[in-house]
């Protein structure tokens, strides 16, 4: 079991990884499309989180593999440009560490809902990761280009889940253990 025992040695490892936020270490940043494809690539909170929709989604199966990450993508897009025009979202980080969290218990539970419910939920922890990337931007960015490469990669993320769900399929157990270390992940993003 070689594969669980490195999944859960990342588990424990994630916390001392940076968080996925540009800016905050006082470095100037080109806002254009390959900044805002690389942003869900640097950062484990938002790289965990949207692998973990499209593994769910597949988890999920039928219509939800493509409603589900749909609906994050979607909600994602409306929470950036309500947060890039100064809507502020009380409790934006632990809304993100309880969307690794609670996506990493939803999928070591195998836990099955309807379409609607599974789109309603990944659509409210989108809302948190949009804000928090739209607030980010300063005013002078290239919003559009930032914003195209940022829902680009996070669809590619969403893809790379739902494939690695599906090539899981028959082996339930080890989808079940990487949702655990998921979850220990946003457990641990709760304190840092």
């Amino acid at each position: 079991m070689k594969l669980t025992r490195f999944l859960a040695l990342a588990a424990f490892a994630l916390p001392v990884l940076a968080q996925a936020h540009p800016g905050h270490d006082g470095h100037e940043l080109t806002w254009d499309f390959a900044t805002g494809a690389a942003h869900p690539l640097s950062g484990w909170d938002h790289l965990l989180a949207m692998v973990a929709v499209g593994l769910w989604a597949a988890q999920l199966g039928g219509c939800s593999r493509w409603l589900v990450p749909a609906a994050f993508v979607g909600v994602m897009t409306l929470g950036a440009v309500l947060g890039h025009n100064g809507v502020a979202l009380a409790g934006v980080e632990q809304g993100i560490a309880a969307s690794i969290l609670i996506l990493g218990l939803l999928i070591a539970a195998a836990v099955r809902l309807p379409a609607p419910a599974s789109m309603a939920i990944v659509g409210l922890f989108a809302l948190f990761h949009g804000v928090a990337h739209g607030a980010e931007m300063p005013a002078t960015a290239g919003g559009l280009s930032y914003g195209a490469g940022f829902v680009a990669a996070t669809i590619l993320l969403h893809a790379a889940g739902l494939g690695l769900g599906l090539l899981l399929q028959k082996q339930q157990n080890i989808a079940r253990f990487a949702g655990a270390a998921v979850a220990v992940a946003g457990a641990a993003a709760f304190v840092l």
